[in-house]
């Protein structure tokens, strides 16, 4: 074959050129660290490093933002139940303080303003926030949990299950003492008899009520209103109780000669107090059947700090007659759950919201309502016996009629106070246990939220492991060493050099030198 002196010098120039293609490779290679600069250099690796790049973006959205955003939702939850932990402890702790028998003045009135301070602030924790959005509240994140002011304008329907097992005693106080002021009032005035009843009740989580619906769709509202309600046995048969219904405690008593009286198969229902209270034989049967009722009723007006009906029951916001708004918490007897969910890895998700109800009872604010009321009564009685002393001592007060008559208020007044002293006590004692049962309540939701926690934790090492091992994948696939750029780099220029120097001599000798 014959090669001329032009196929020379283009072979030379092709040789040349190709050796200064490596170098403008390495020289790339060498500035940037990366394998290619486009995907047409090597469609292998431009392939691998769009999969690995897509799968690192995945995870960095997993690990840098949805595992974050869940811990830190999760955090500010497990924050507020410590906090309600502790709030109960405090409570029991004052139960456990007033339940002693040697109480004085100045203890009392400290148990009333720590229980009074202790009140505020029992749900308030309920409304903790995370990012603008409350975290127990389900899926209404734009809501808090109890009501910020006193709202009079808000109207609700609501529909309260009970159980045999929420049947508990309490005790009612009528005739109760009111001190003459003047030495002819002393005389007068006629001298109460406190007397005490002891029934078994069902109290609602709201006083203030406006009507409450009987089984035949009667709306029963007015001073004495009478009806029917049912409840369903366990073994499913029913049975009805015939309630009447009094506005206040007052107008109970005075429908009934100033004494508390139910016949024994009826009950009554207090529109202030909210609560059911039950006769002798209602009470035994809905306990001996273990009956459960559907209580229907009505509420306008909330005071601040009370709960929202819409995360605890059933009920229609009629606040805005034109547009009620219906809430459904069960269904045939199941709670509805509204988990807030975050996807932190692949196939996997993990709840990071707390329903309110698993964390914050809805009887408690009652319970240290009442316990108030308790402290108060007993405070208010001992300043009578107190005061009637104090006036037996006045010259004003001195005739034999006089101290005859004061004796006898005094008699009335230390009664009030036994009853007062008693009822107190009883109610501390009832109530460590009650507390106790909303602490492990409590400590349930927060070992329910620890476990969640824990699973979140693996994902979140398993998914910086992964971040990890995918990255290294990445940066081996596109990256390379300098030092291997710098050997290749090296190379390649030495070849170049060679080529331009054996081009250099291609052409030196031609045919003409030899003739």
């Amino acid at each position: 074959m014959r090669i001329t002196n032009n196929m020379m010098l283009n072979n030379s120039m092709s040789n040349i050129n190709g050796n200064k293609v490596n170098v403008n490779n390495m020289n790339n290679q060498m500035a940037s660290q990366k394998k290619i600069q486009r995907p047409s250099e090597n469609p292998v690796i431009a392939i691998r490093s769009l999969r690995l790049r897509s799968t690192l973006s995945e995870i960095d959205q997993y690990y840098e933002n949805n595992i974050p955003d869940a811990e830190s939702w999760m955090n500010i939850t497990e924050t507020a139940i410590t906090n309600m932990n502790s709030i109960l402890k405090n409570i029991r702790d004052l139960c456990v303080q007033g339940a002693q028998d040697s109480l004085t003045p100045d203890d009392r009135k400290t148990i009333l303003t720590q229980l009074e301070k202790l009140r505020d602030q029992i749900y308030a924790e309920g409304n903790a926030e995370y990012a603008g959005r409350t975290v127990f509240t389900g899926y209404h994140t734009n809501k808090n949990l109890t009501f910020l002011e006193n709202d009079k304008t808000a109207s609700y329907d609501i529909t309260q299950s009970f159980g045999f097992g929420d049947i508990e005693e309490y005790r009612y106080h009528s005739d109760e003492v009111n001190l003459p002021t003047t030495p002819d009032e002393v005389l007068k005035n006629p001298v109460p008899n406190p007397d005490e009843a002891v029934f078994d009740r069902i109290r609602l989580s709201y006083g203030g009520i406006d009507s409450i619906t009987d089984k035949n769709g009667k709306v029963l509202a007015a001073n004495g209103d009478k009806g029917t309600l049912s409840y369903t046995n366990a073994d499913g048969t029913t049975g009805d109780v015939n309630v009447t219904v009094y506005d206040t405690l007052d107008d109970w008593a005075a429908a009934n000669g100033g004494k508390y009286e139910i016949p024994d198969d009826e009950a009554v229902f207090i529109k202030e107090t909210g609560e059911m209270v039950l006769g002798k034989d209602t009470s035994a049967n809905m306990r001996s059947g273990k009956a459960s009722m559907d209580l229907d009723y009505k509420k306008t007006g909330f005071d601040k700090g009370e709960l929202r009906p819409e995360y605890y029951f059933n009920c229609t916001d009629n606040t805005d007659p034109k547009n009620p708004v219906e809430y459904i918490k069960y269904v045939n007897g199941k709670e509805v759950e509204q988990n807030i969910d975050y996807i932190i890895a692949p196939n996997q998700t993990i709840t990071v919201n707390t329903s309110a109800s698993d964390v914050f009872n809805a009887d408690l604010g009652r319970d240290v309502d009442e316990l108030i009321e308790a402290v108060r009564a007993a405070q208010d009685a001992f300043d009578k016996v107190a005061k009637v002393e104090e006036m037996m001592k006045m010259e004003q007060y001195s005739s034999p009629e006089q101290q005859e008559k004061l004796n006898k208020w005094l008699s009335a007044a230390k009664k009030e106070l036994d009853y007062a002293d008693d009822n107190m006590q009883k109610l501390y004692n009832s109530y460590i246990g009650h507390c106790d049962e909303y602490m492990e309540q409590v400590n349930l939701a927060k070992t329910e939220l620890g476990s969640r926690g824990q699973s979140l934790e693996l994902t979140k090492n398993r998914m910086s492991s992964q971040q990890t091992t995918v990255e290294t994948l990445t940066s081996t696939n596109e990256n390379r060493e300098l030092s291997d750029i710098i050997i290749d780099y090296t190379a390649a220029y030495g070849a170049y050099e060679a080529s331009l120097q054996a081009a250099a001599k291609v052409n030196q000798n031609t045919l003409l030198n030899f003739l």
